[in-house]
């Protein structure tokens, strides 16, 4: 599956990351708050969020298992790129991909990252005829776990301190949505997409 980019939503653009995307990329990934809950820590630098850009303009298509699309958010109205959203193929035999997002807080509390997250939900069902889809966060993140849970994502499981980062004992929630079920929410076509349904 190759989107035709842009892909629009009514408020926001997803694309491929550009050399030209490091200082609003930098600006919310080098802030502790947005680290907190993610495996990494915050940008140390500038120069170490420049090399990101780079590295995920490959990241623009799913052929293969581990394939992964990430793509930059930006506002449609001003062009602002305010988070980025990830779609990664996990299963060919199983037909099962992983979602994962983050954004700048200064935009949280409209809904952007959800509607973000819903064009890579329909990415996943409508063109690339996944049937299931998870999405996994940090058991204190109680943003991102209200967030799956507005995409319609069930809680299928509660770690309890399975990990160790950053020095402490972490617990993770693991979410899930089928097809079936995602077919029941908002179906609004993406615009800008070239892909096709695969045959079952």
């Amino acid at each position: 599956m190759h989107p035709d980019y842009p892909v629009r939503t009514e408020r926001l653009i997803l694309r491929p990351f550009t050399p030209g995307d490091v200082d609003d990329l930098h600006a919310y990934r080098s802030r502790a708050d947005v680290a907190r809950y993610l495996y990494s820590g915050p940008s140390a630098s500038r120069q170490a969020t420049s090399e990101e850009p780079s590295r995920r303009t490959g990241e623009t298509r799913l052929v293969n298992e581990g394939d992964r699309l990430w793509l930059a958010v930006l506002l449609a109205e001003s062009g602002a790129l305010v988070g980025d959203v990830l779609l990664r193929y996990t299963s060919a035999v199983h037909r099962q991909g992983e979602i994962a997002f983050v954004f700048n807080p200064s935009c949280h509390g409209r809904g952007l990252a959800t509607e973000a997250a819903r064009a890579m939900l329909r990415l996943a069902f409508a063109e690339m005829g996944l049937h299931r889809v998870i999405g996994r966060c940090d058991a204190r993140n109680g943003a991102s776990a209200r967030l799956m849970e507005r995409l319609g994502m069930a809680r299928e499981a509660h770690f309890i301190e399975n990990e160790f980062v950053k020095g402490e004992w972490t617990g993770k929630f693991v979410y899930a949505i089928r097809e079936q079920q995602w077919s029941g929410e908002g179906r609004t076509p993406v615009a800008g997409v070239a892909g096709r349904r695969q045959a079952r």
